[in-house]
């Protein structure tokens, strides 16, 4: 018999294998792995485009793997085109390499208002599933990150990790290194000790809020394209992904 996998061991083991250093940009990040039809491509990447410039994705970087190619384990059909894209434990990863010990808490659905988060509206443990929460969520079909887009208000994925209150000037000093290459994803940074929208902190703890990875495909979903997410994949080399801006 095997023993079930919560998915917070997977999260943890793939978060000790970043080697992703914000100030030089270069090393391996987390990314999920999205698998649409190759007839969709261009109105994905007009998506993405969308997404990341209101600032809904982990960052600009994708790679596209064609029909034919392998990425890790995963085979690109013909017919099909695979996009890889950052997943957001990529920061807990490099929180973790700039030995801040943090702790991914949980994936779920802030509502947003007028351009500013105001409370989680439903959270799922990573300690208590096997499959990703934020996968389980995107197929509730509970977000509205149209409507976000569009009016500045709506709800989008993300996720929820915990900290020392004491390595604070650390995770600050890490998050601005990543918000500098690109990693524009942190949505709130809590106060010690204090609630963090809406959702308890451990005592001594601060809450980090990012925006999730699949916010960009949650998008593609709402307007009808078919899209399978691999979530944390893969380690990927930033070296070989480009800046959305620049792939056509």
């Amino acid at each position: 018999m095997t023993d079930i996998m919560f998915i917070i061991s997977r999260i943890e083991s793939m978060m000790y294998q970043v080697t992703f250093d914000p100030v030089s940009r270069k090393g391996k990040i987390i990314a999920n792995i999205s698998i649409i039809n190759e007839g969709d491509l261009q109105n994905v990447l007009d998506l993405f485009r969308q997404a990341v410039h209101s600032g809904l994705s982990v960052s600009p970087y994708i790679k596209i793997i064609r029909p034919g190619e392998k990425i890790g384990s995963v085979k690109i059909e013909k017919g099909k085109v695979g996009i890889a894209t950052a997943c957001s434990i990529t920061i807990d990863g490099v929180l973790l390499k700039a030995g801040v010990p943090v702790k991914p808490k949980f994936g779920g659905v802030v509502e947003i208002h007028d351009g500013s988060p105001l409370r989680f509206t439903d959270i799922l443990s990573y300690d208590s599933t096997t499959i990703d929460p934020l996968d389980v969520l995107m197929s509730q079909e509970l977000t509205s990150v149209t409507e976000m887009i569009n009016t500045g208000s709506g709800k989008i994925l993300a996720n929820l990790r915990e900290a020392p209150m004491a390595a604070r000037n650390m995770i600050e000093q890490v998050l601005d290194s990543l918000v500098e290459a690109g990693f524009s994803c942190i949505l709130e940074v809590g106060e010690p000790n204090s609630d963090i929208l809406g959702v308890q902190v451990g005592r001594d703890k601060l809450g980090i809020a990012v925006i999730g990875g699949t916010n960009p495909m949650a998008l593609m979903q709402e307007h009808g394209i078919d899209v399978n997410t691999q979530e944390m994949s893969i380690l990927l080399d930033i070296e070989e992904m480009g800046h959305i801006d620049e792939i056509k």
